[in-house]
């Protein structure tokens, strides 16, 4: 299935904002803040907080619409200073890698269209769009799947295995599946 792929920005706002609605706020009504630093804070309202982010430009994905224009999935992706949040944090800091200039965090794909390559698309489009940023350190905590069985639910920061064929390398394990995984992404000239 061919798929289009647009950044999260105030014009795709609201096709995000109905994937997040149709999918109950998705992960129990985080708003895919998980990451970013208003995160934990009591009584905040996670969708007016992404939605500021969002028109204000701190906020980054590569949204994953289908042939009807409408959101089934994407791939949250920013700075350090835009998504501070690591998985795996007290080992992550042990030793701490160089600082990235991009992180990709988190995954989300509609449960209706899960395995068939949602994820993926949206990996290459989060890839395209750090490219016409300006590019550089891209890393990611993917986890390994590889001879074990791993509930799709569960695989929110998706797979080292699907990293790797976009030419990511591990760098370090950082939790019982978890890999801190990077690789240096070309500016588009």
């Amino acid at each position: 299935m061919a798929y289009t792929i647009r950044p999260l920005d105030p014009s795709s706002w609201d096709v995000f904002a109905e994937l997040v609605e149709r999918n109950n706020g998705v992960f129990g009504g985080c708003w895919c803040i998980g990451y970013h630093s208003e995160c934990g804070q009591k009584g905040i309202d996670h969708r007016a907080v992404k939605e500021r982010r969002v028109r204000t430009g701190g906020a980054h994905a590569a949204l994953v619409l289908d042939e009807d224009g409408v959101a089934q999935g994407w791939c949250q992706y920013g700075s350090p200073h835009e998504l501070p949040g690591i998985k795996h944090r007290r080992e992550y800091d042990r030793s701490a890698p160089p600082l990235p200039d991009w992180r990709i965090t988190c995954f989300y794909v509609d449960r209706r269209h899960r395995r068939q390559g949602i994820a993926r698309a949206g990996l290459e489009g989060a890839l395209e769009q750090i490219a016409c940023l300006g590019g550089g350190l891209v890393e990611a905590i993917p986890e390994v799947t590889a001879g074990r069985e791993a509930a799709g639910r569960f695989l929110f920061s998706t797979t080292v295995e699907l990293f790797e064929q976009y030419g990511f390398t591990r760098e370090r394990q950082v939790g019982k599946h978890a890999w801190i995984v990077s690789k240096v992404v070309e500016p588009v000239r």
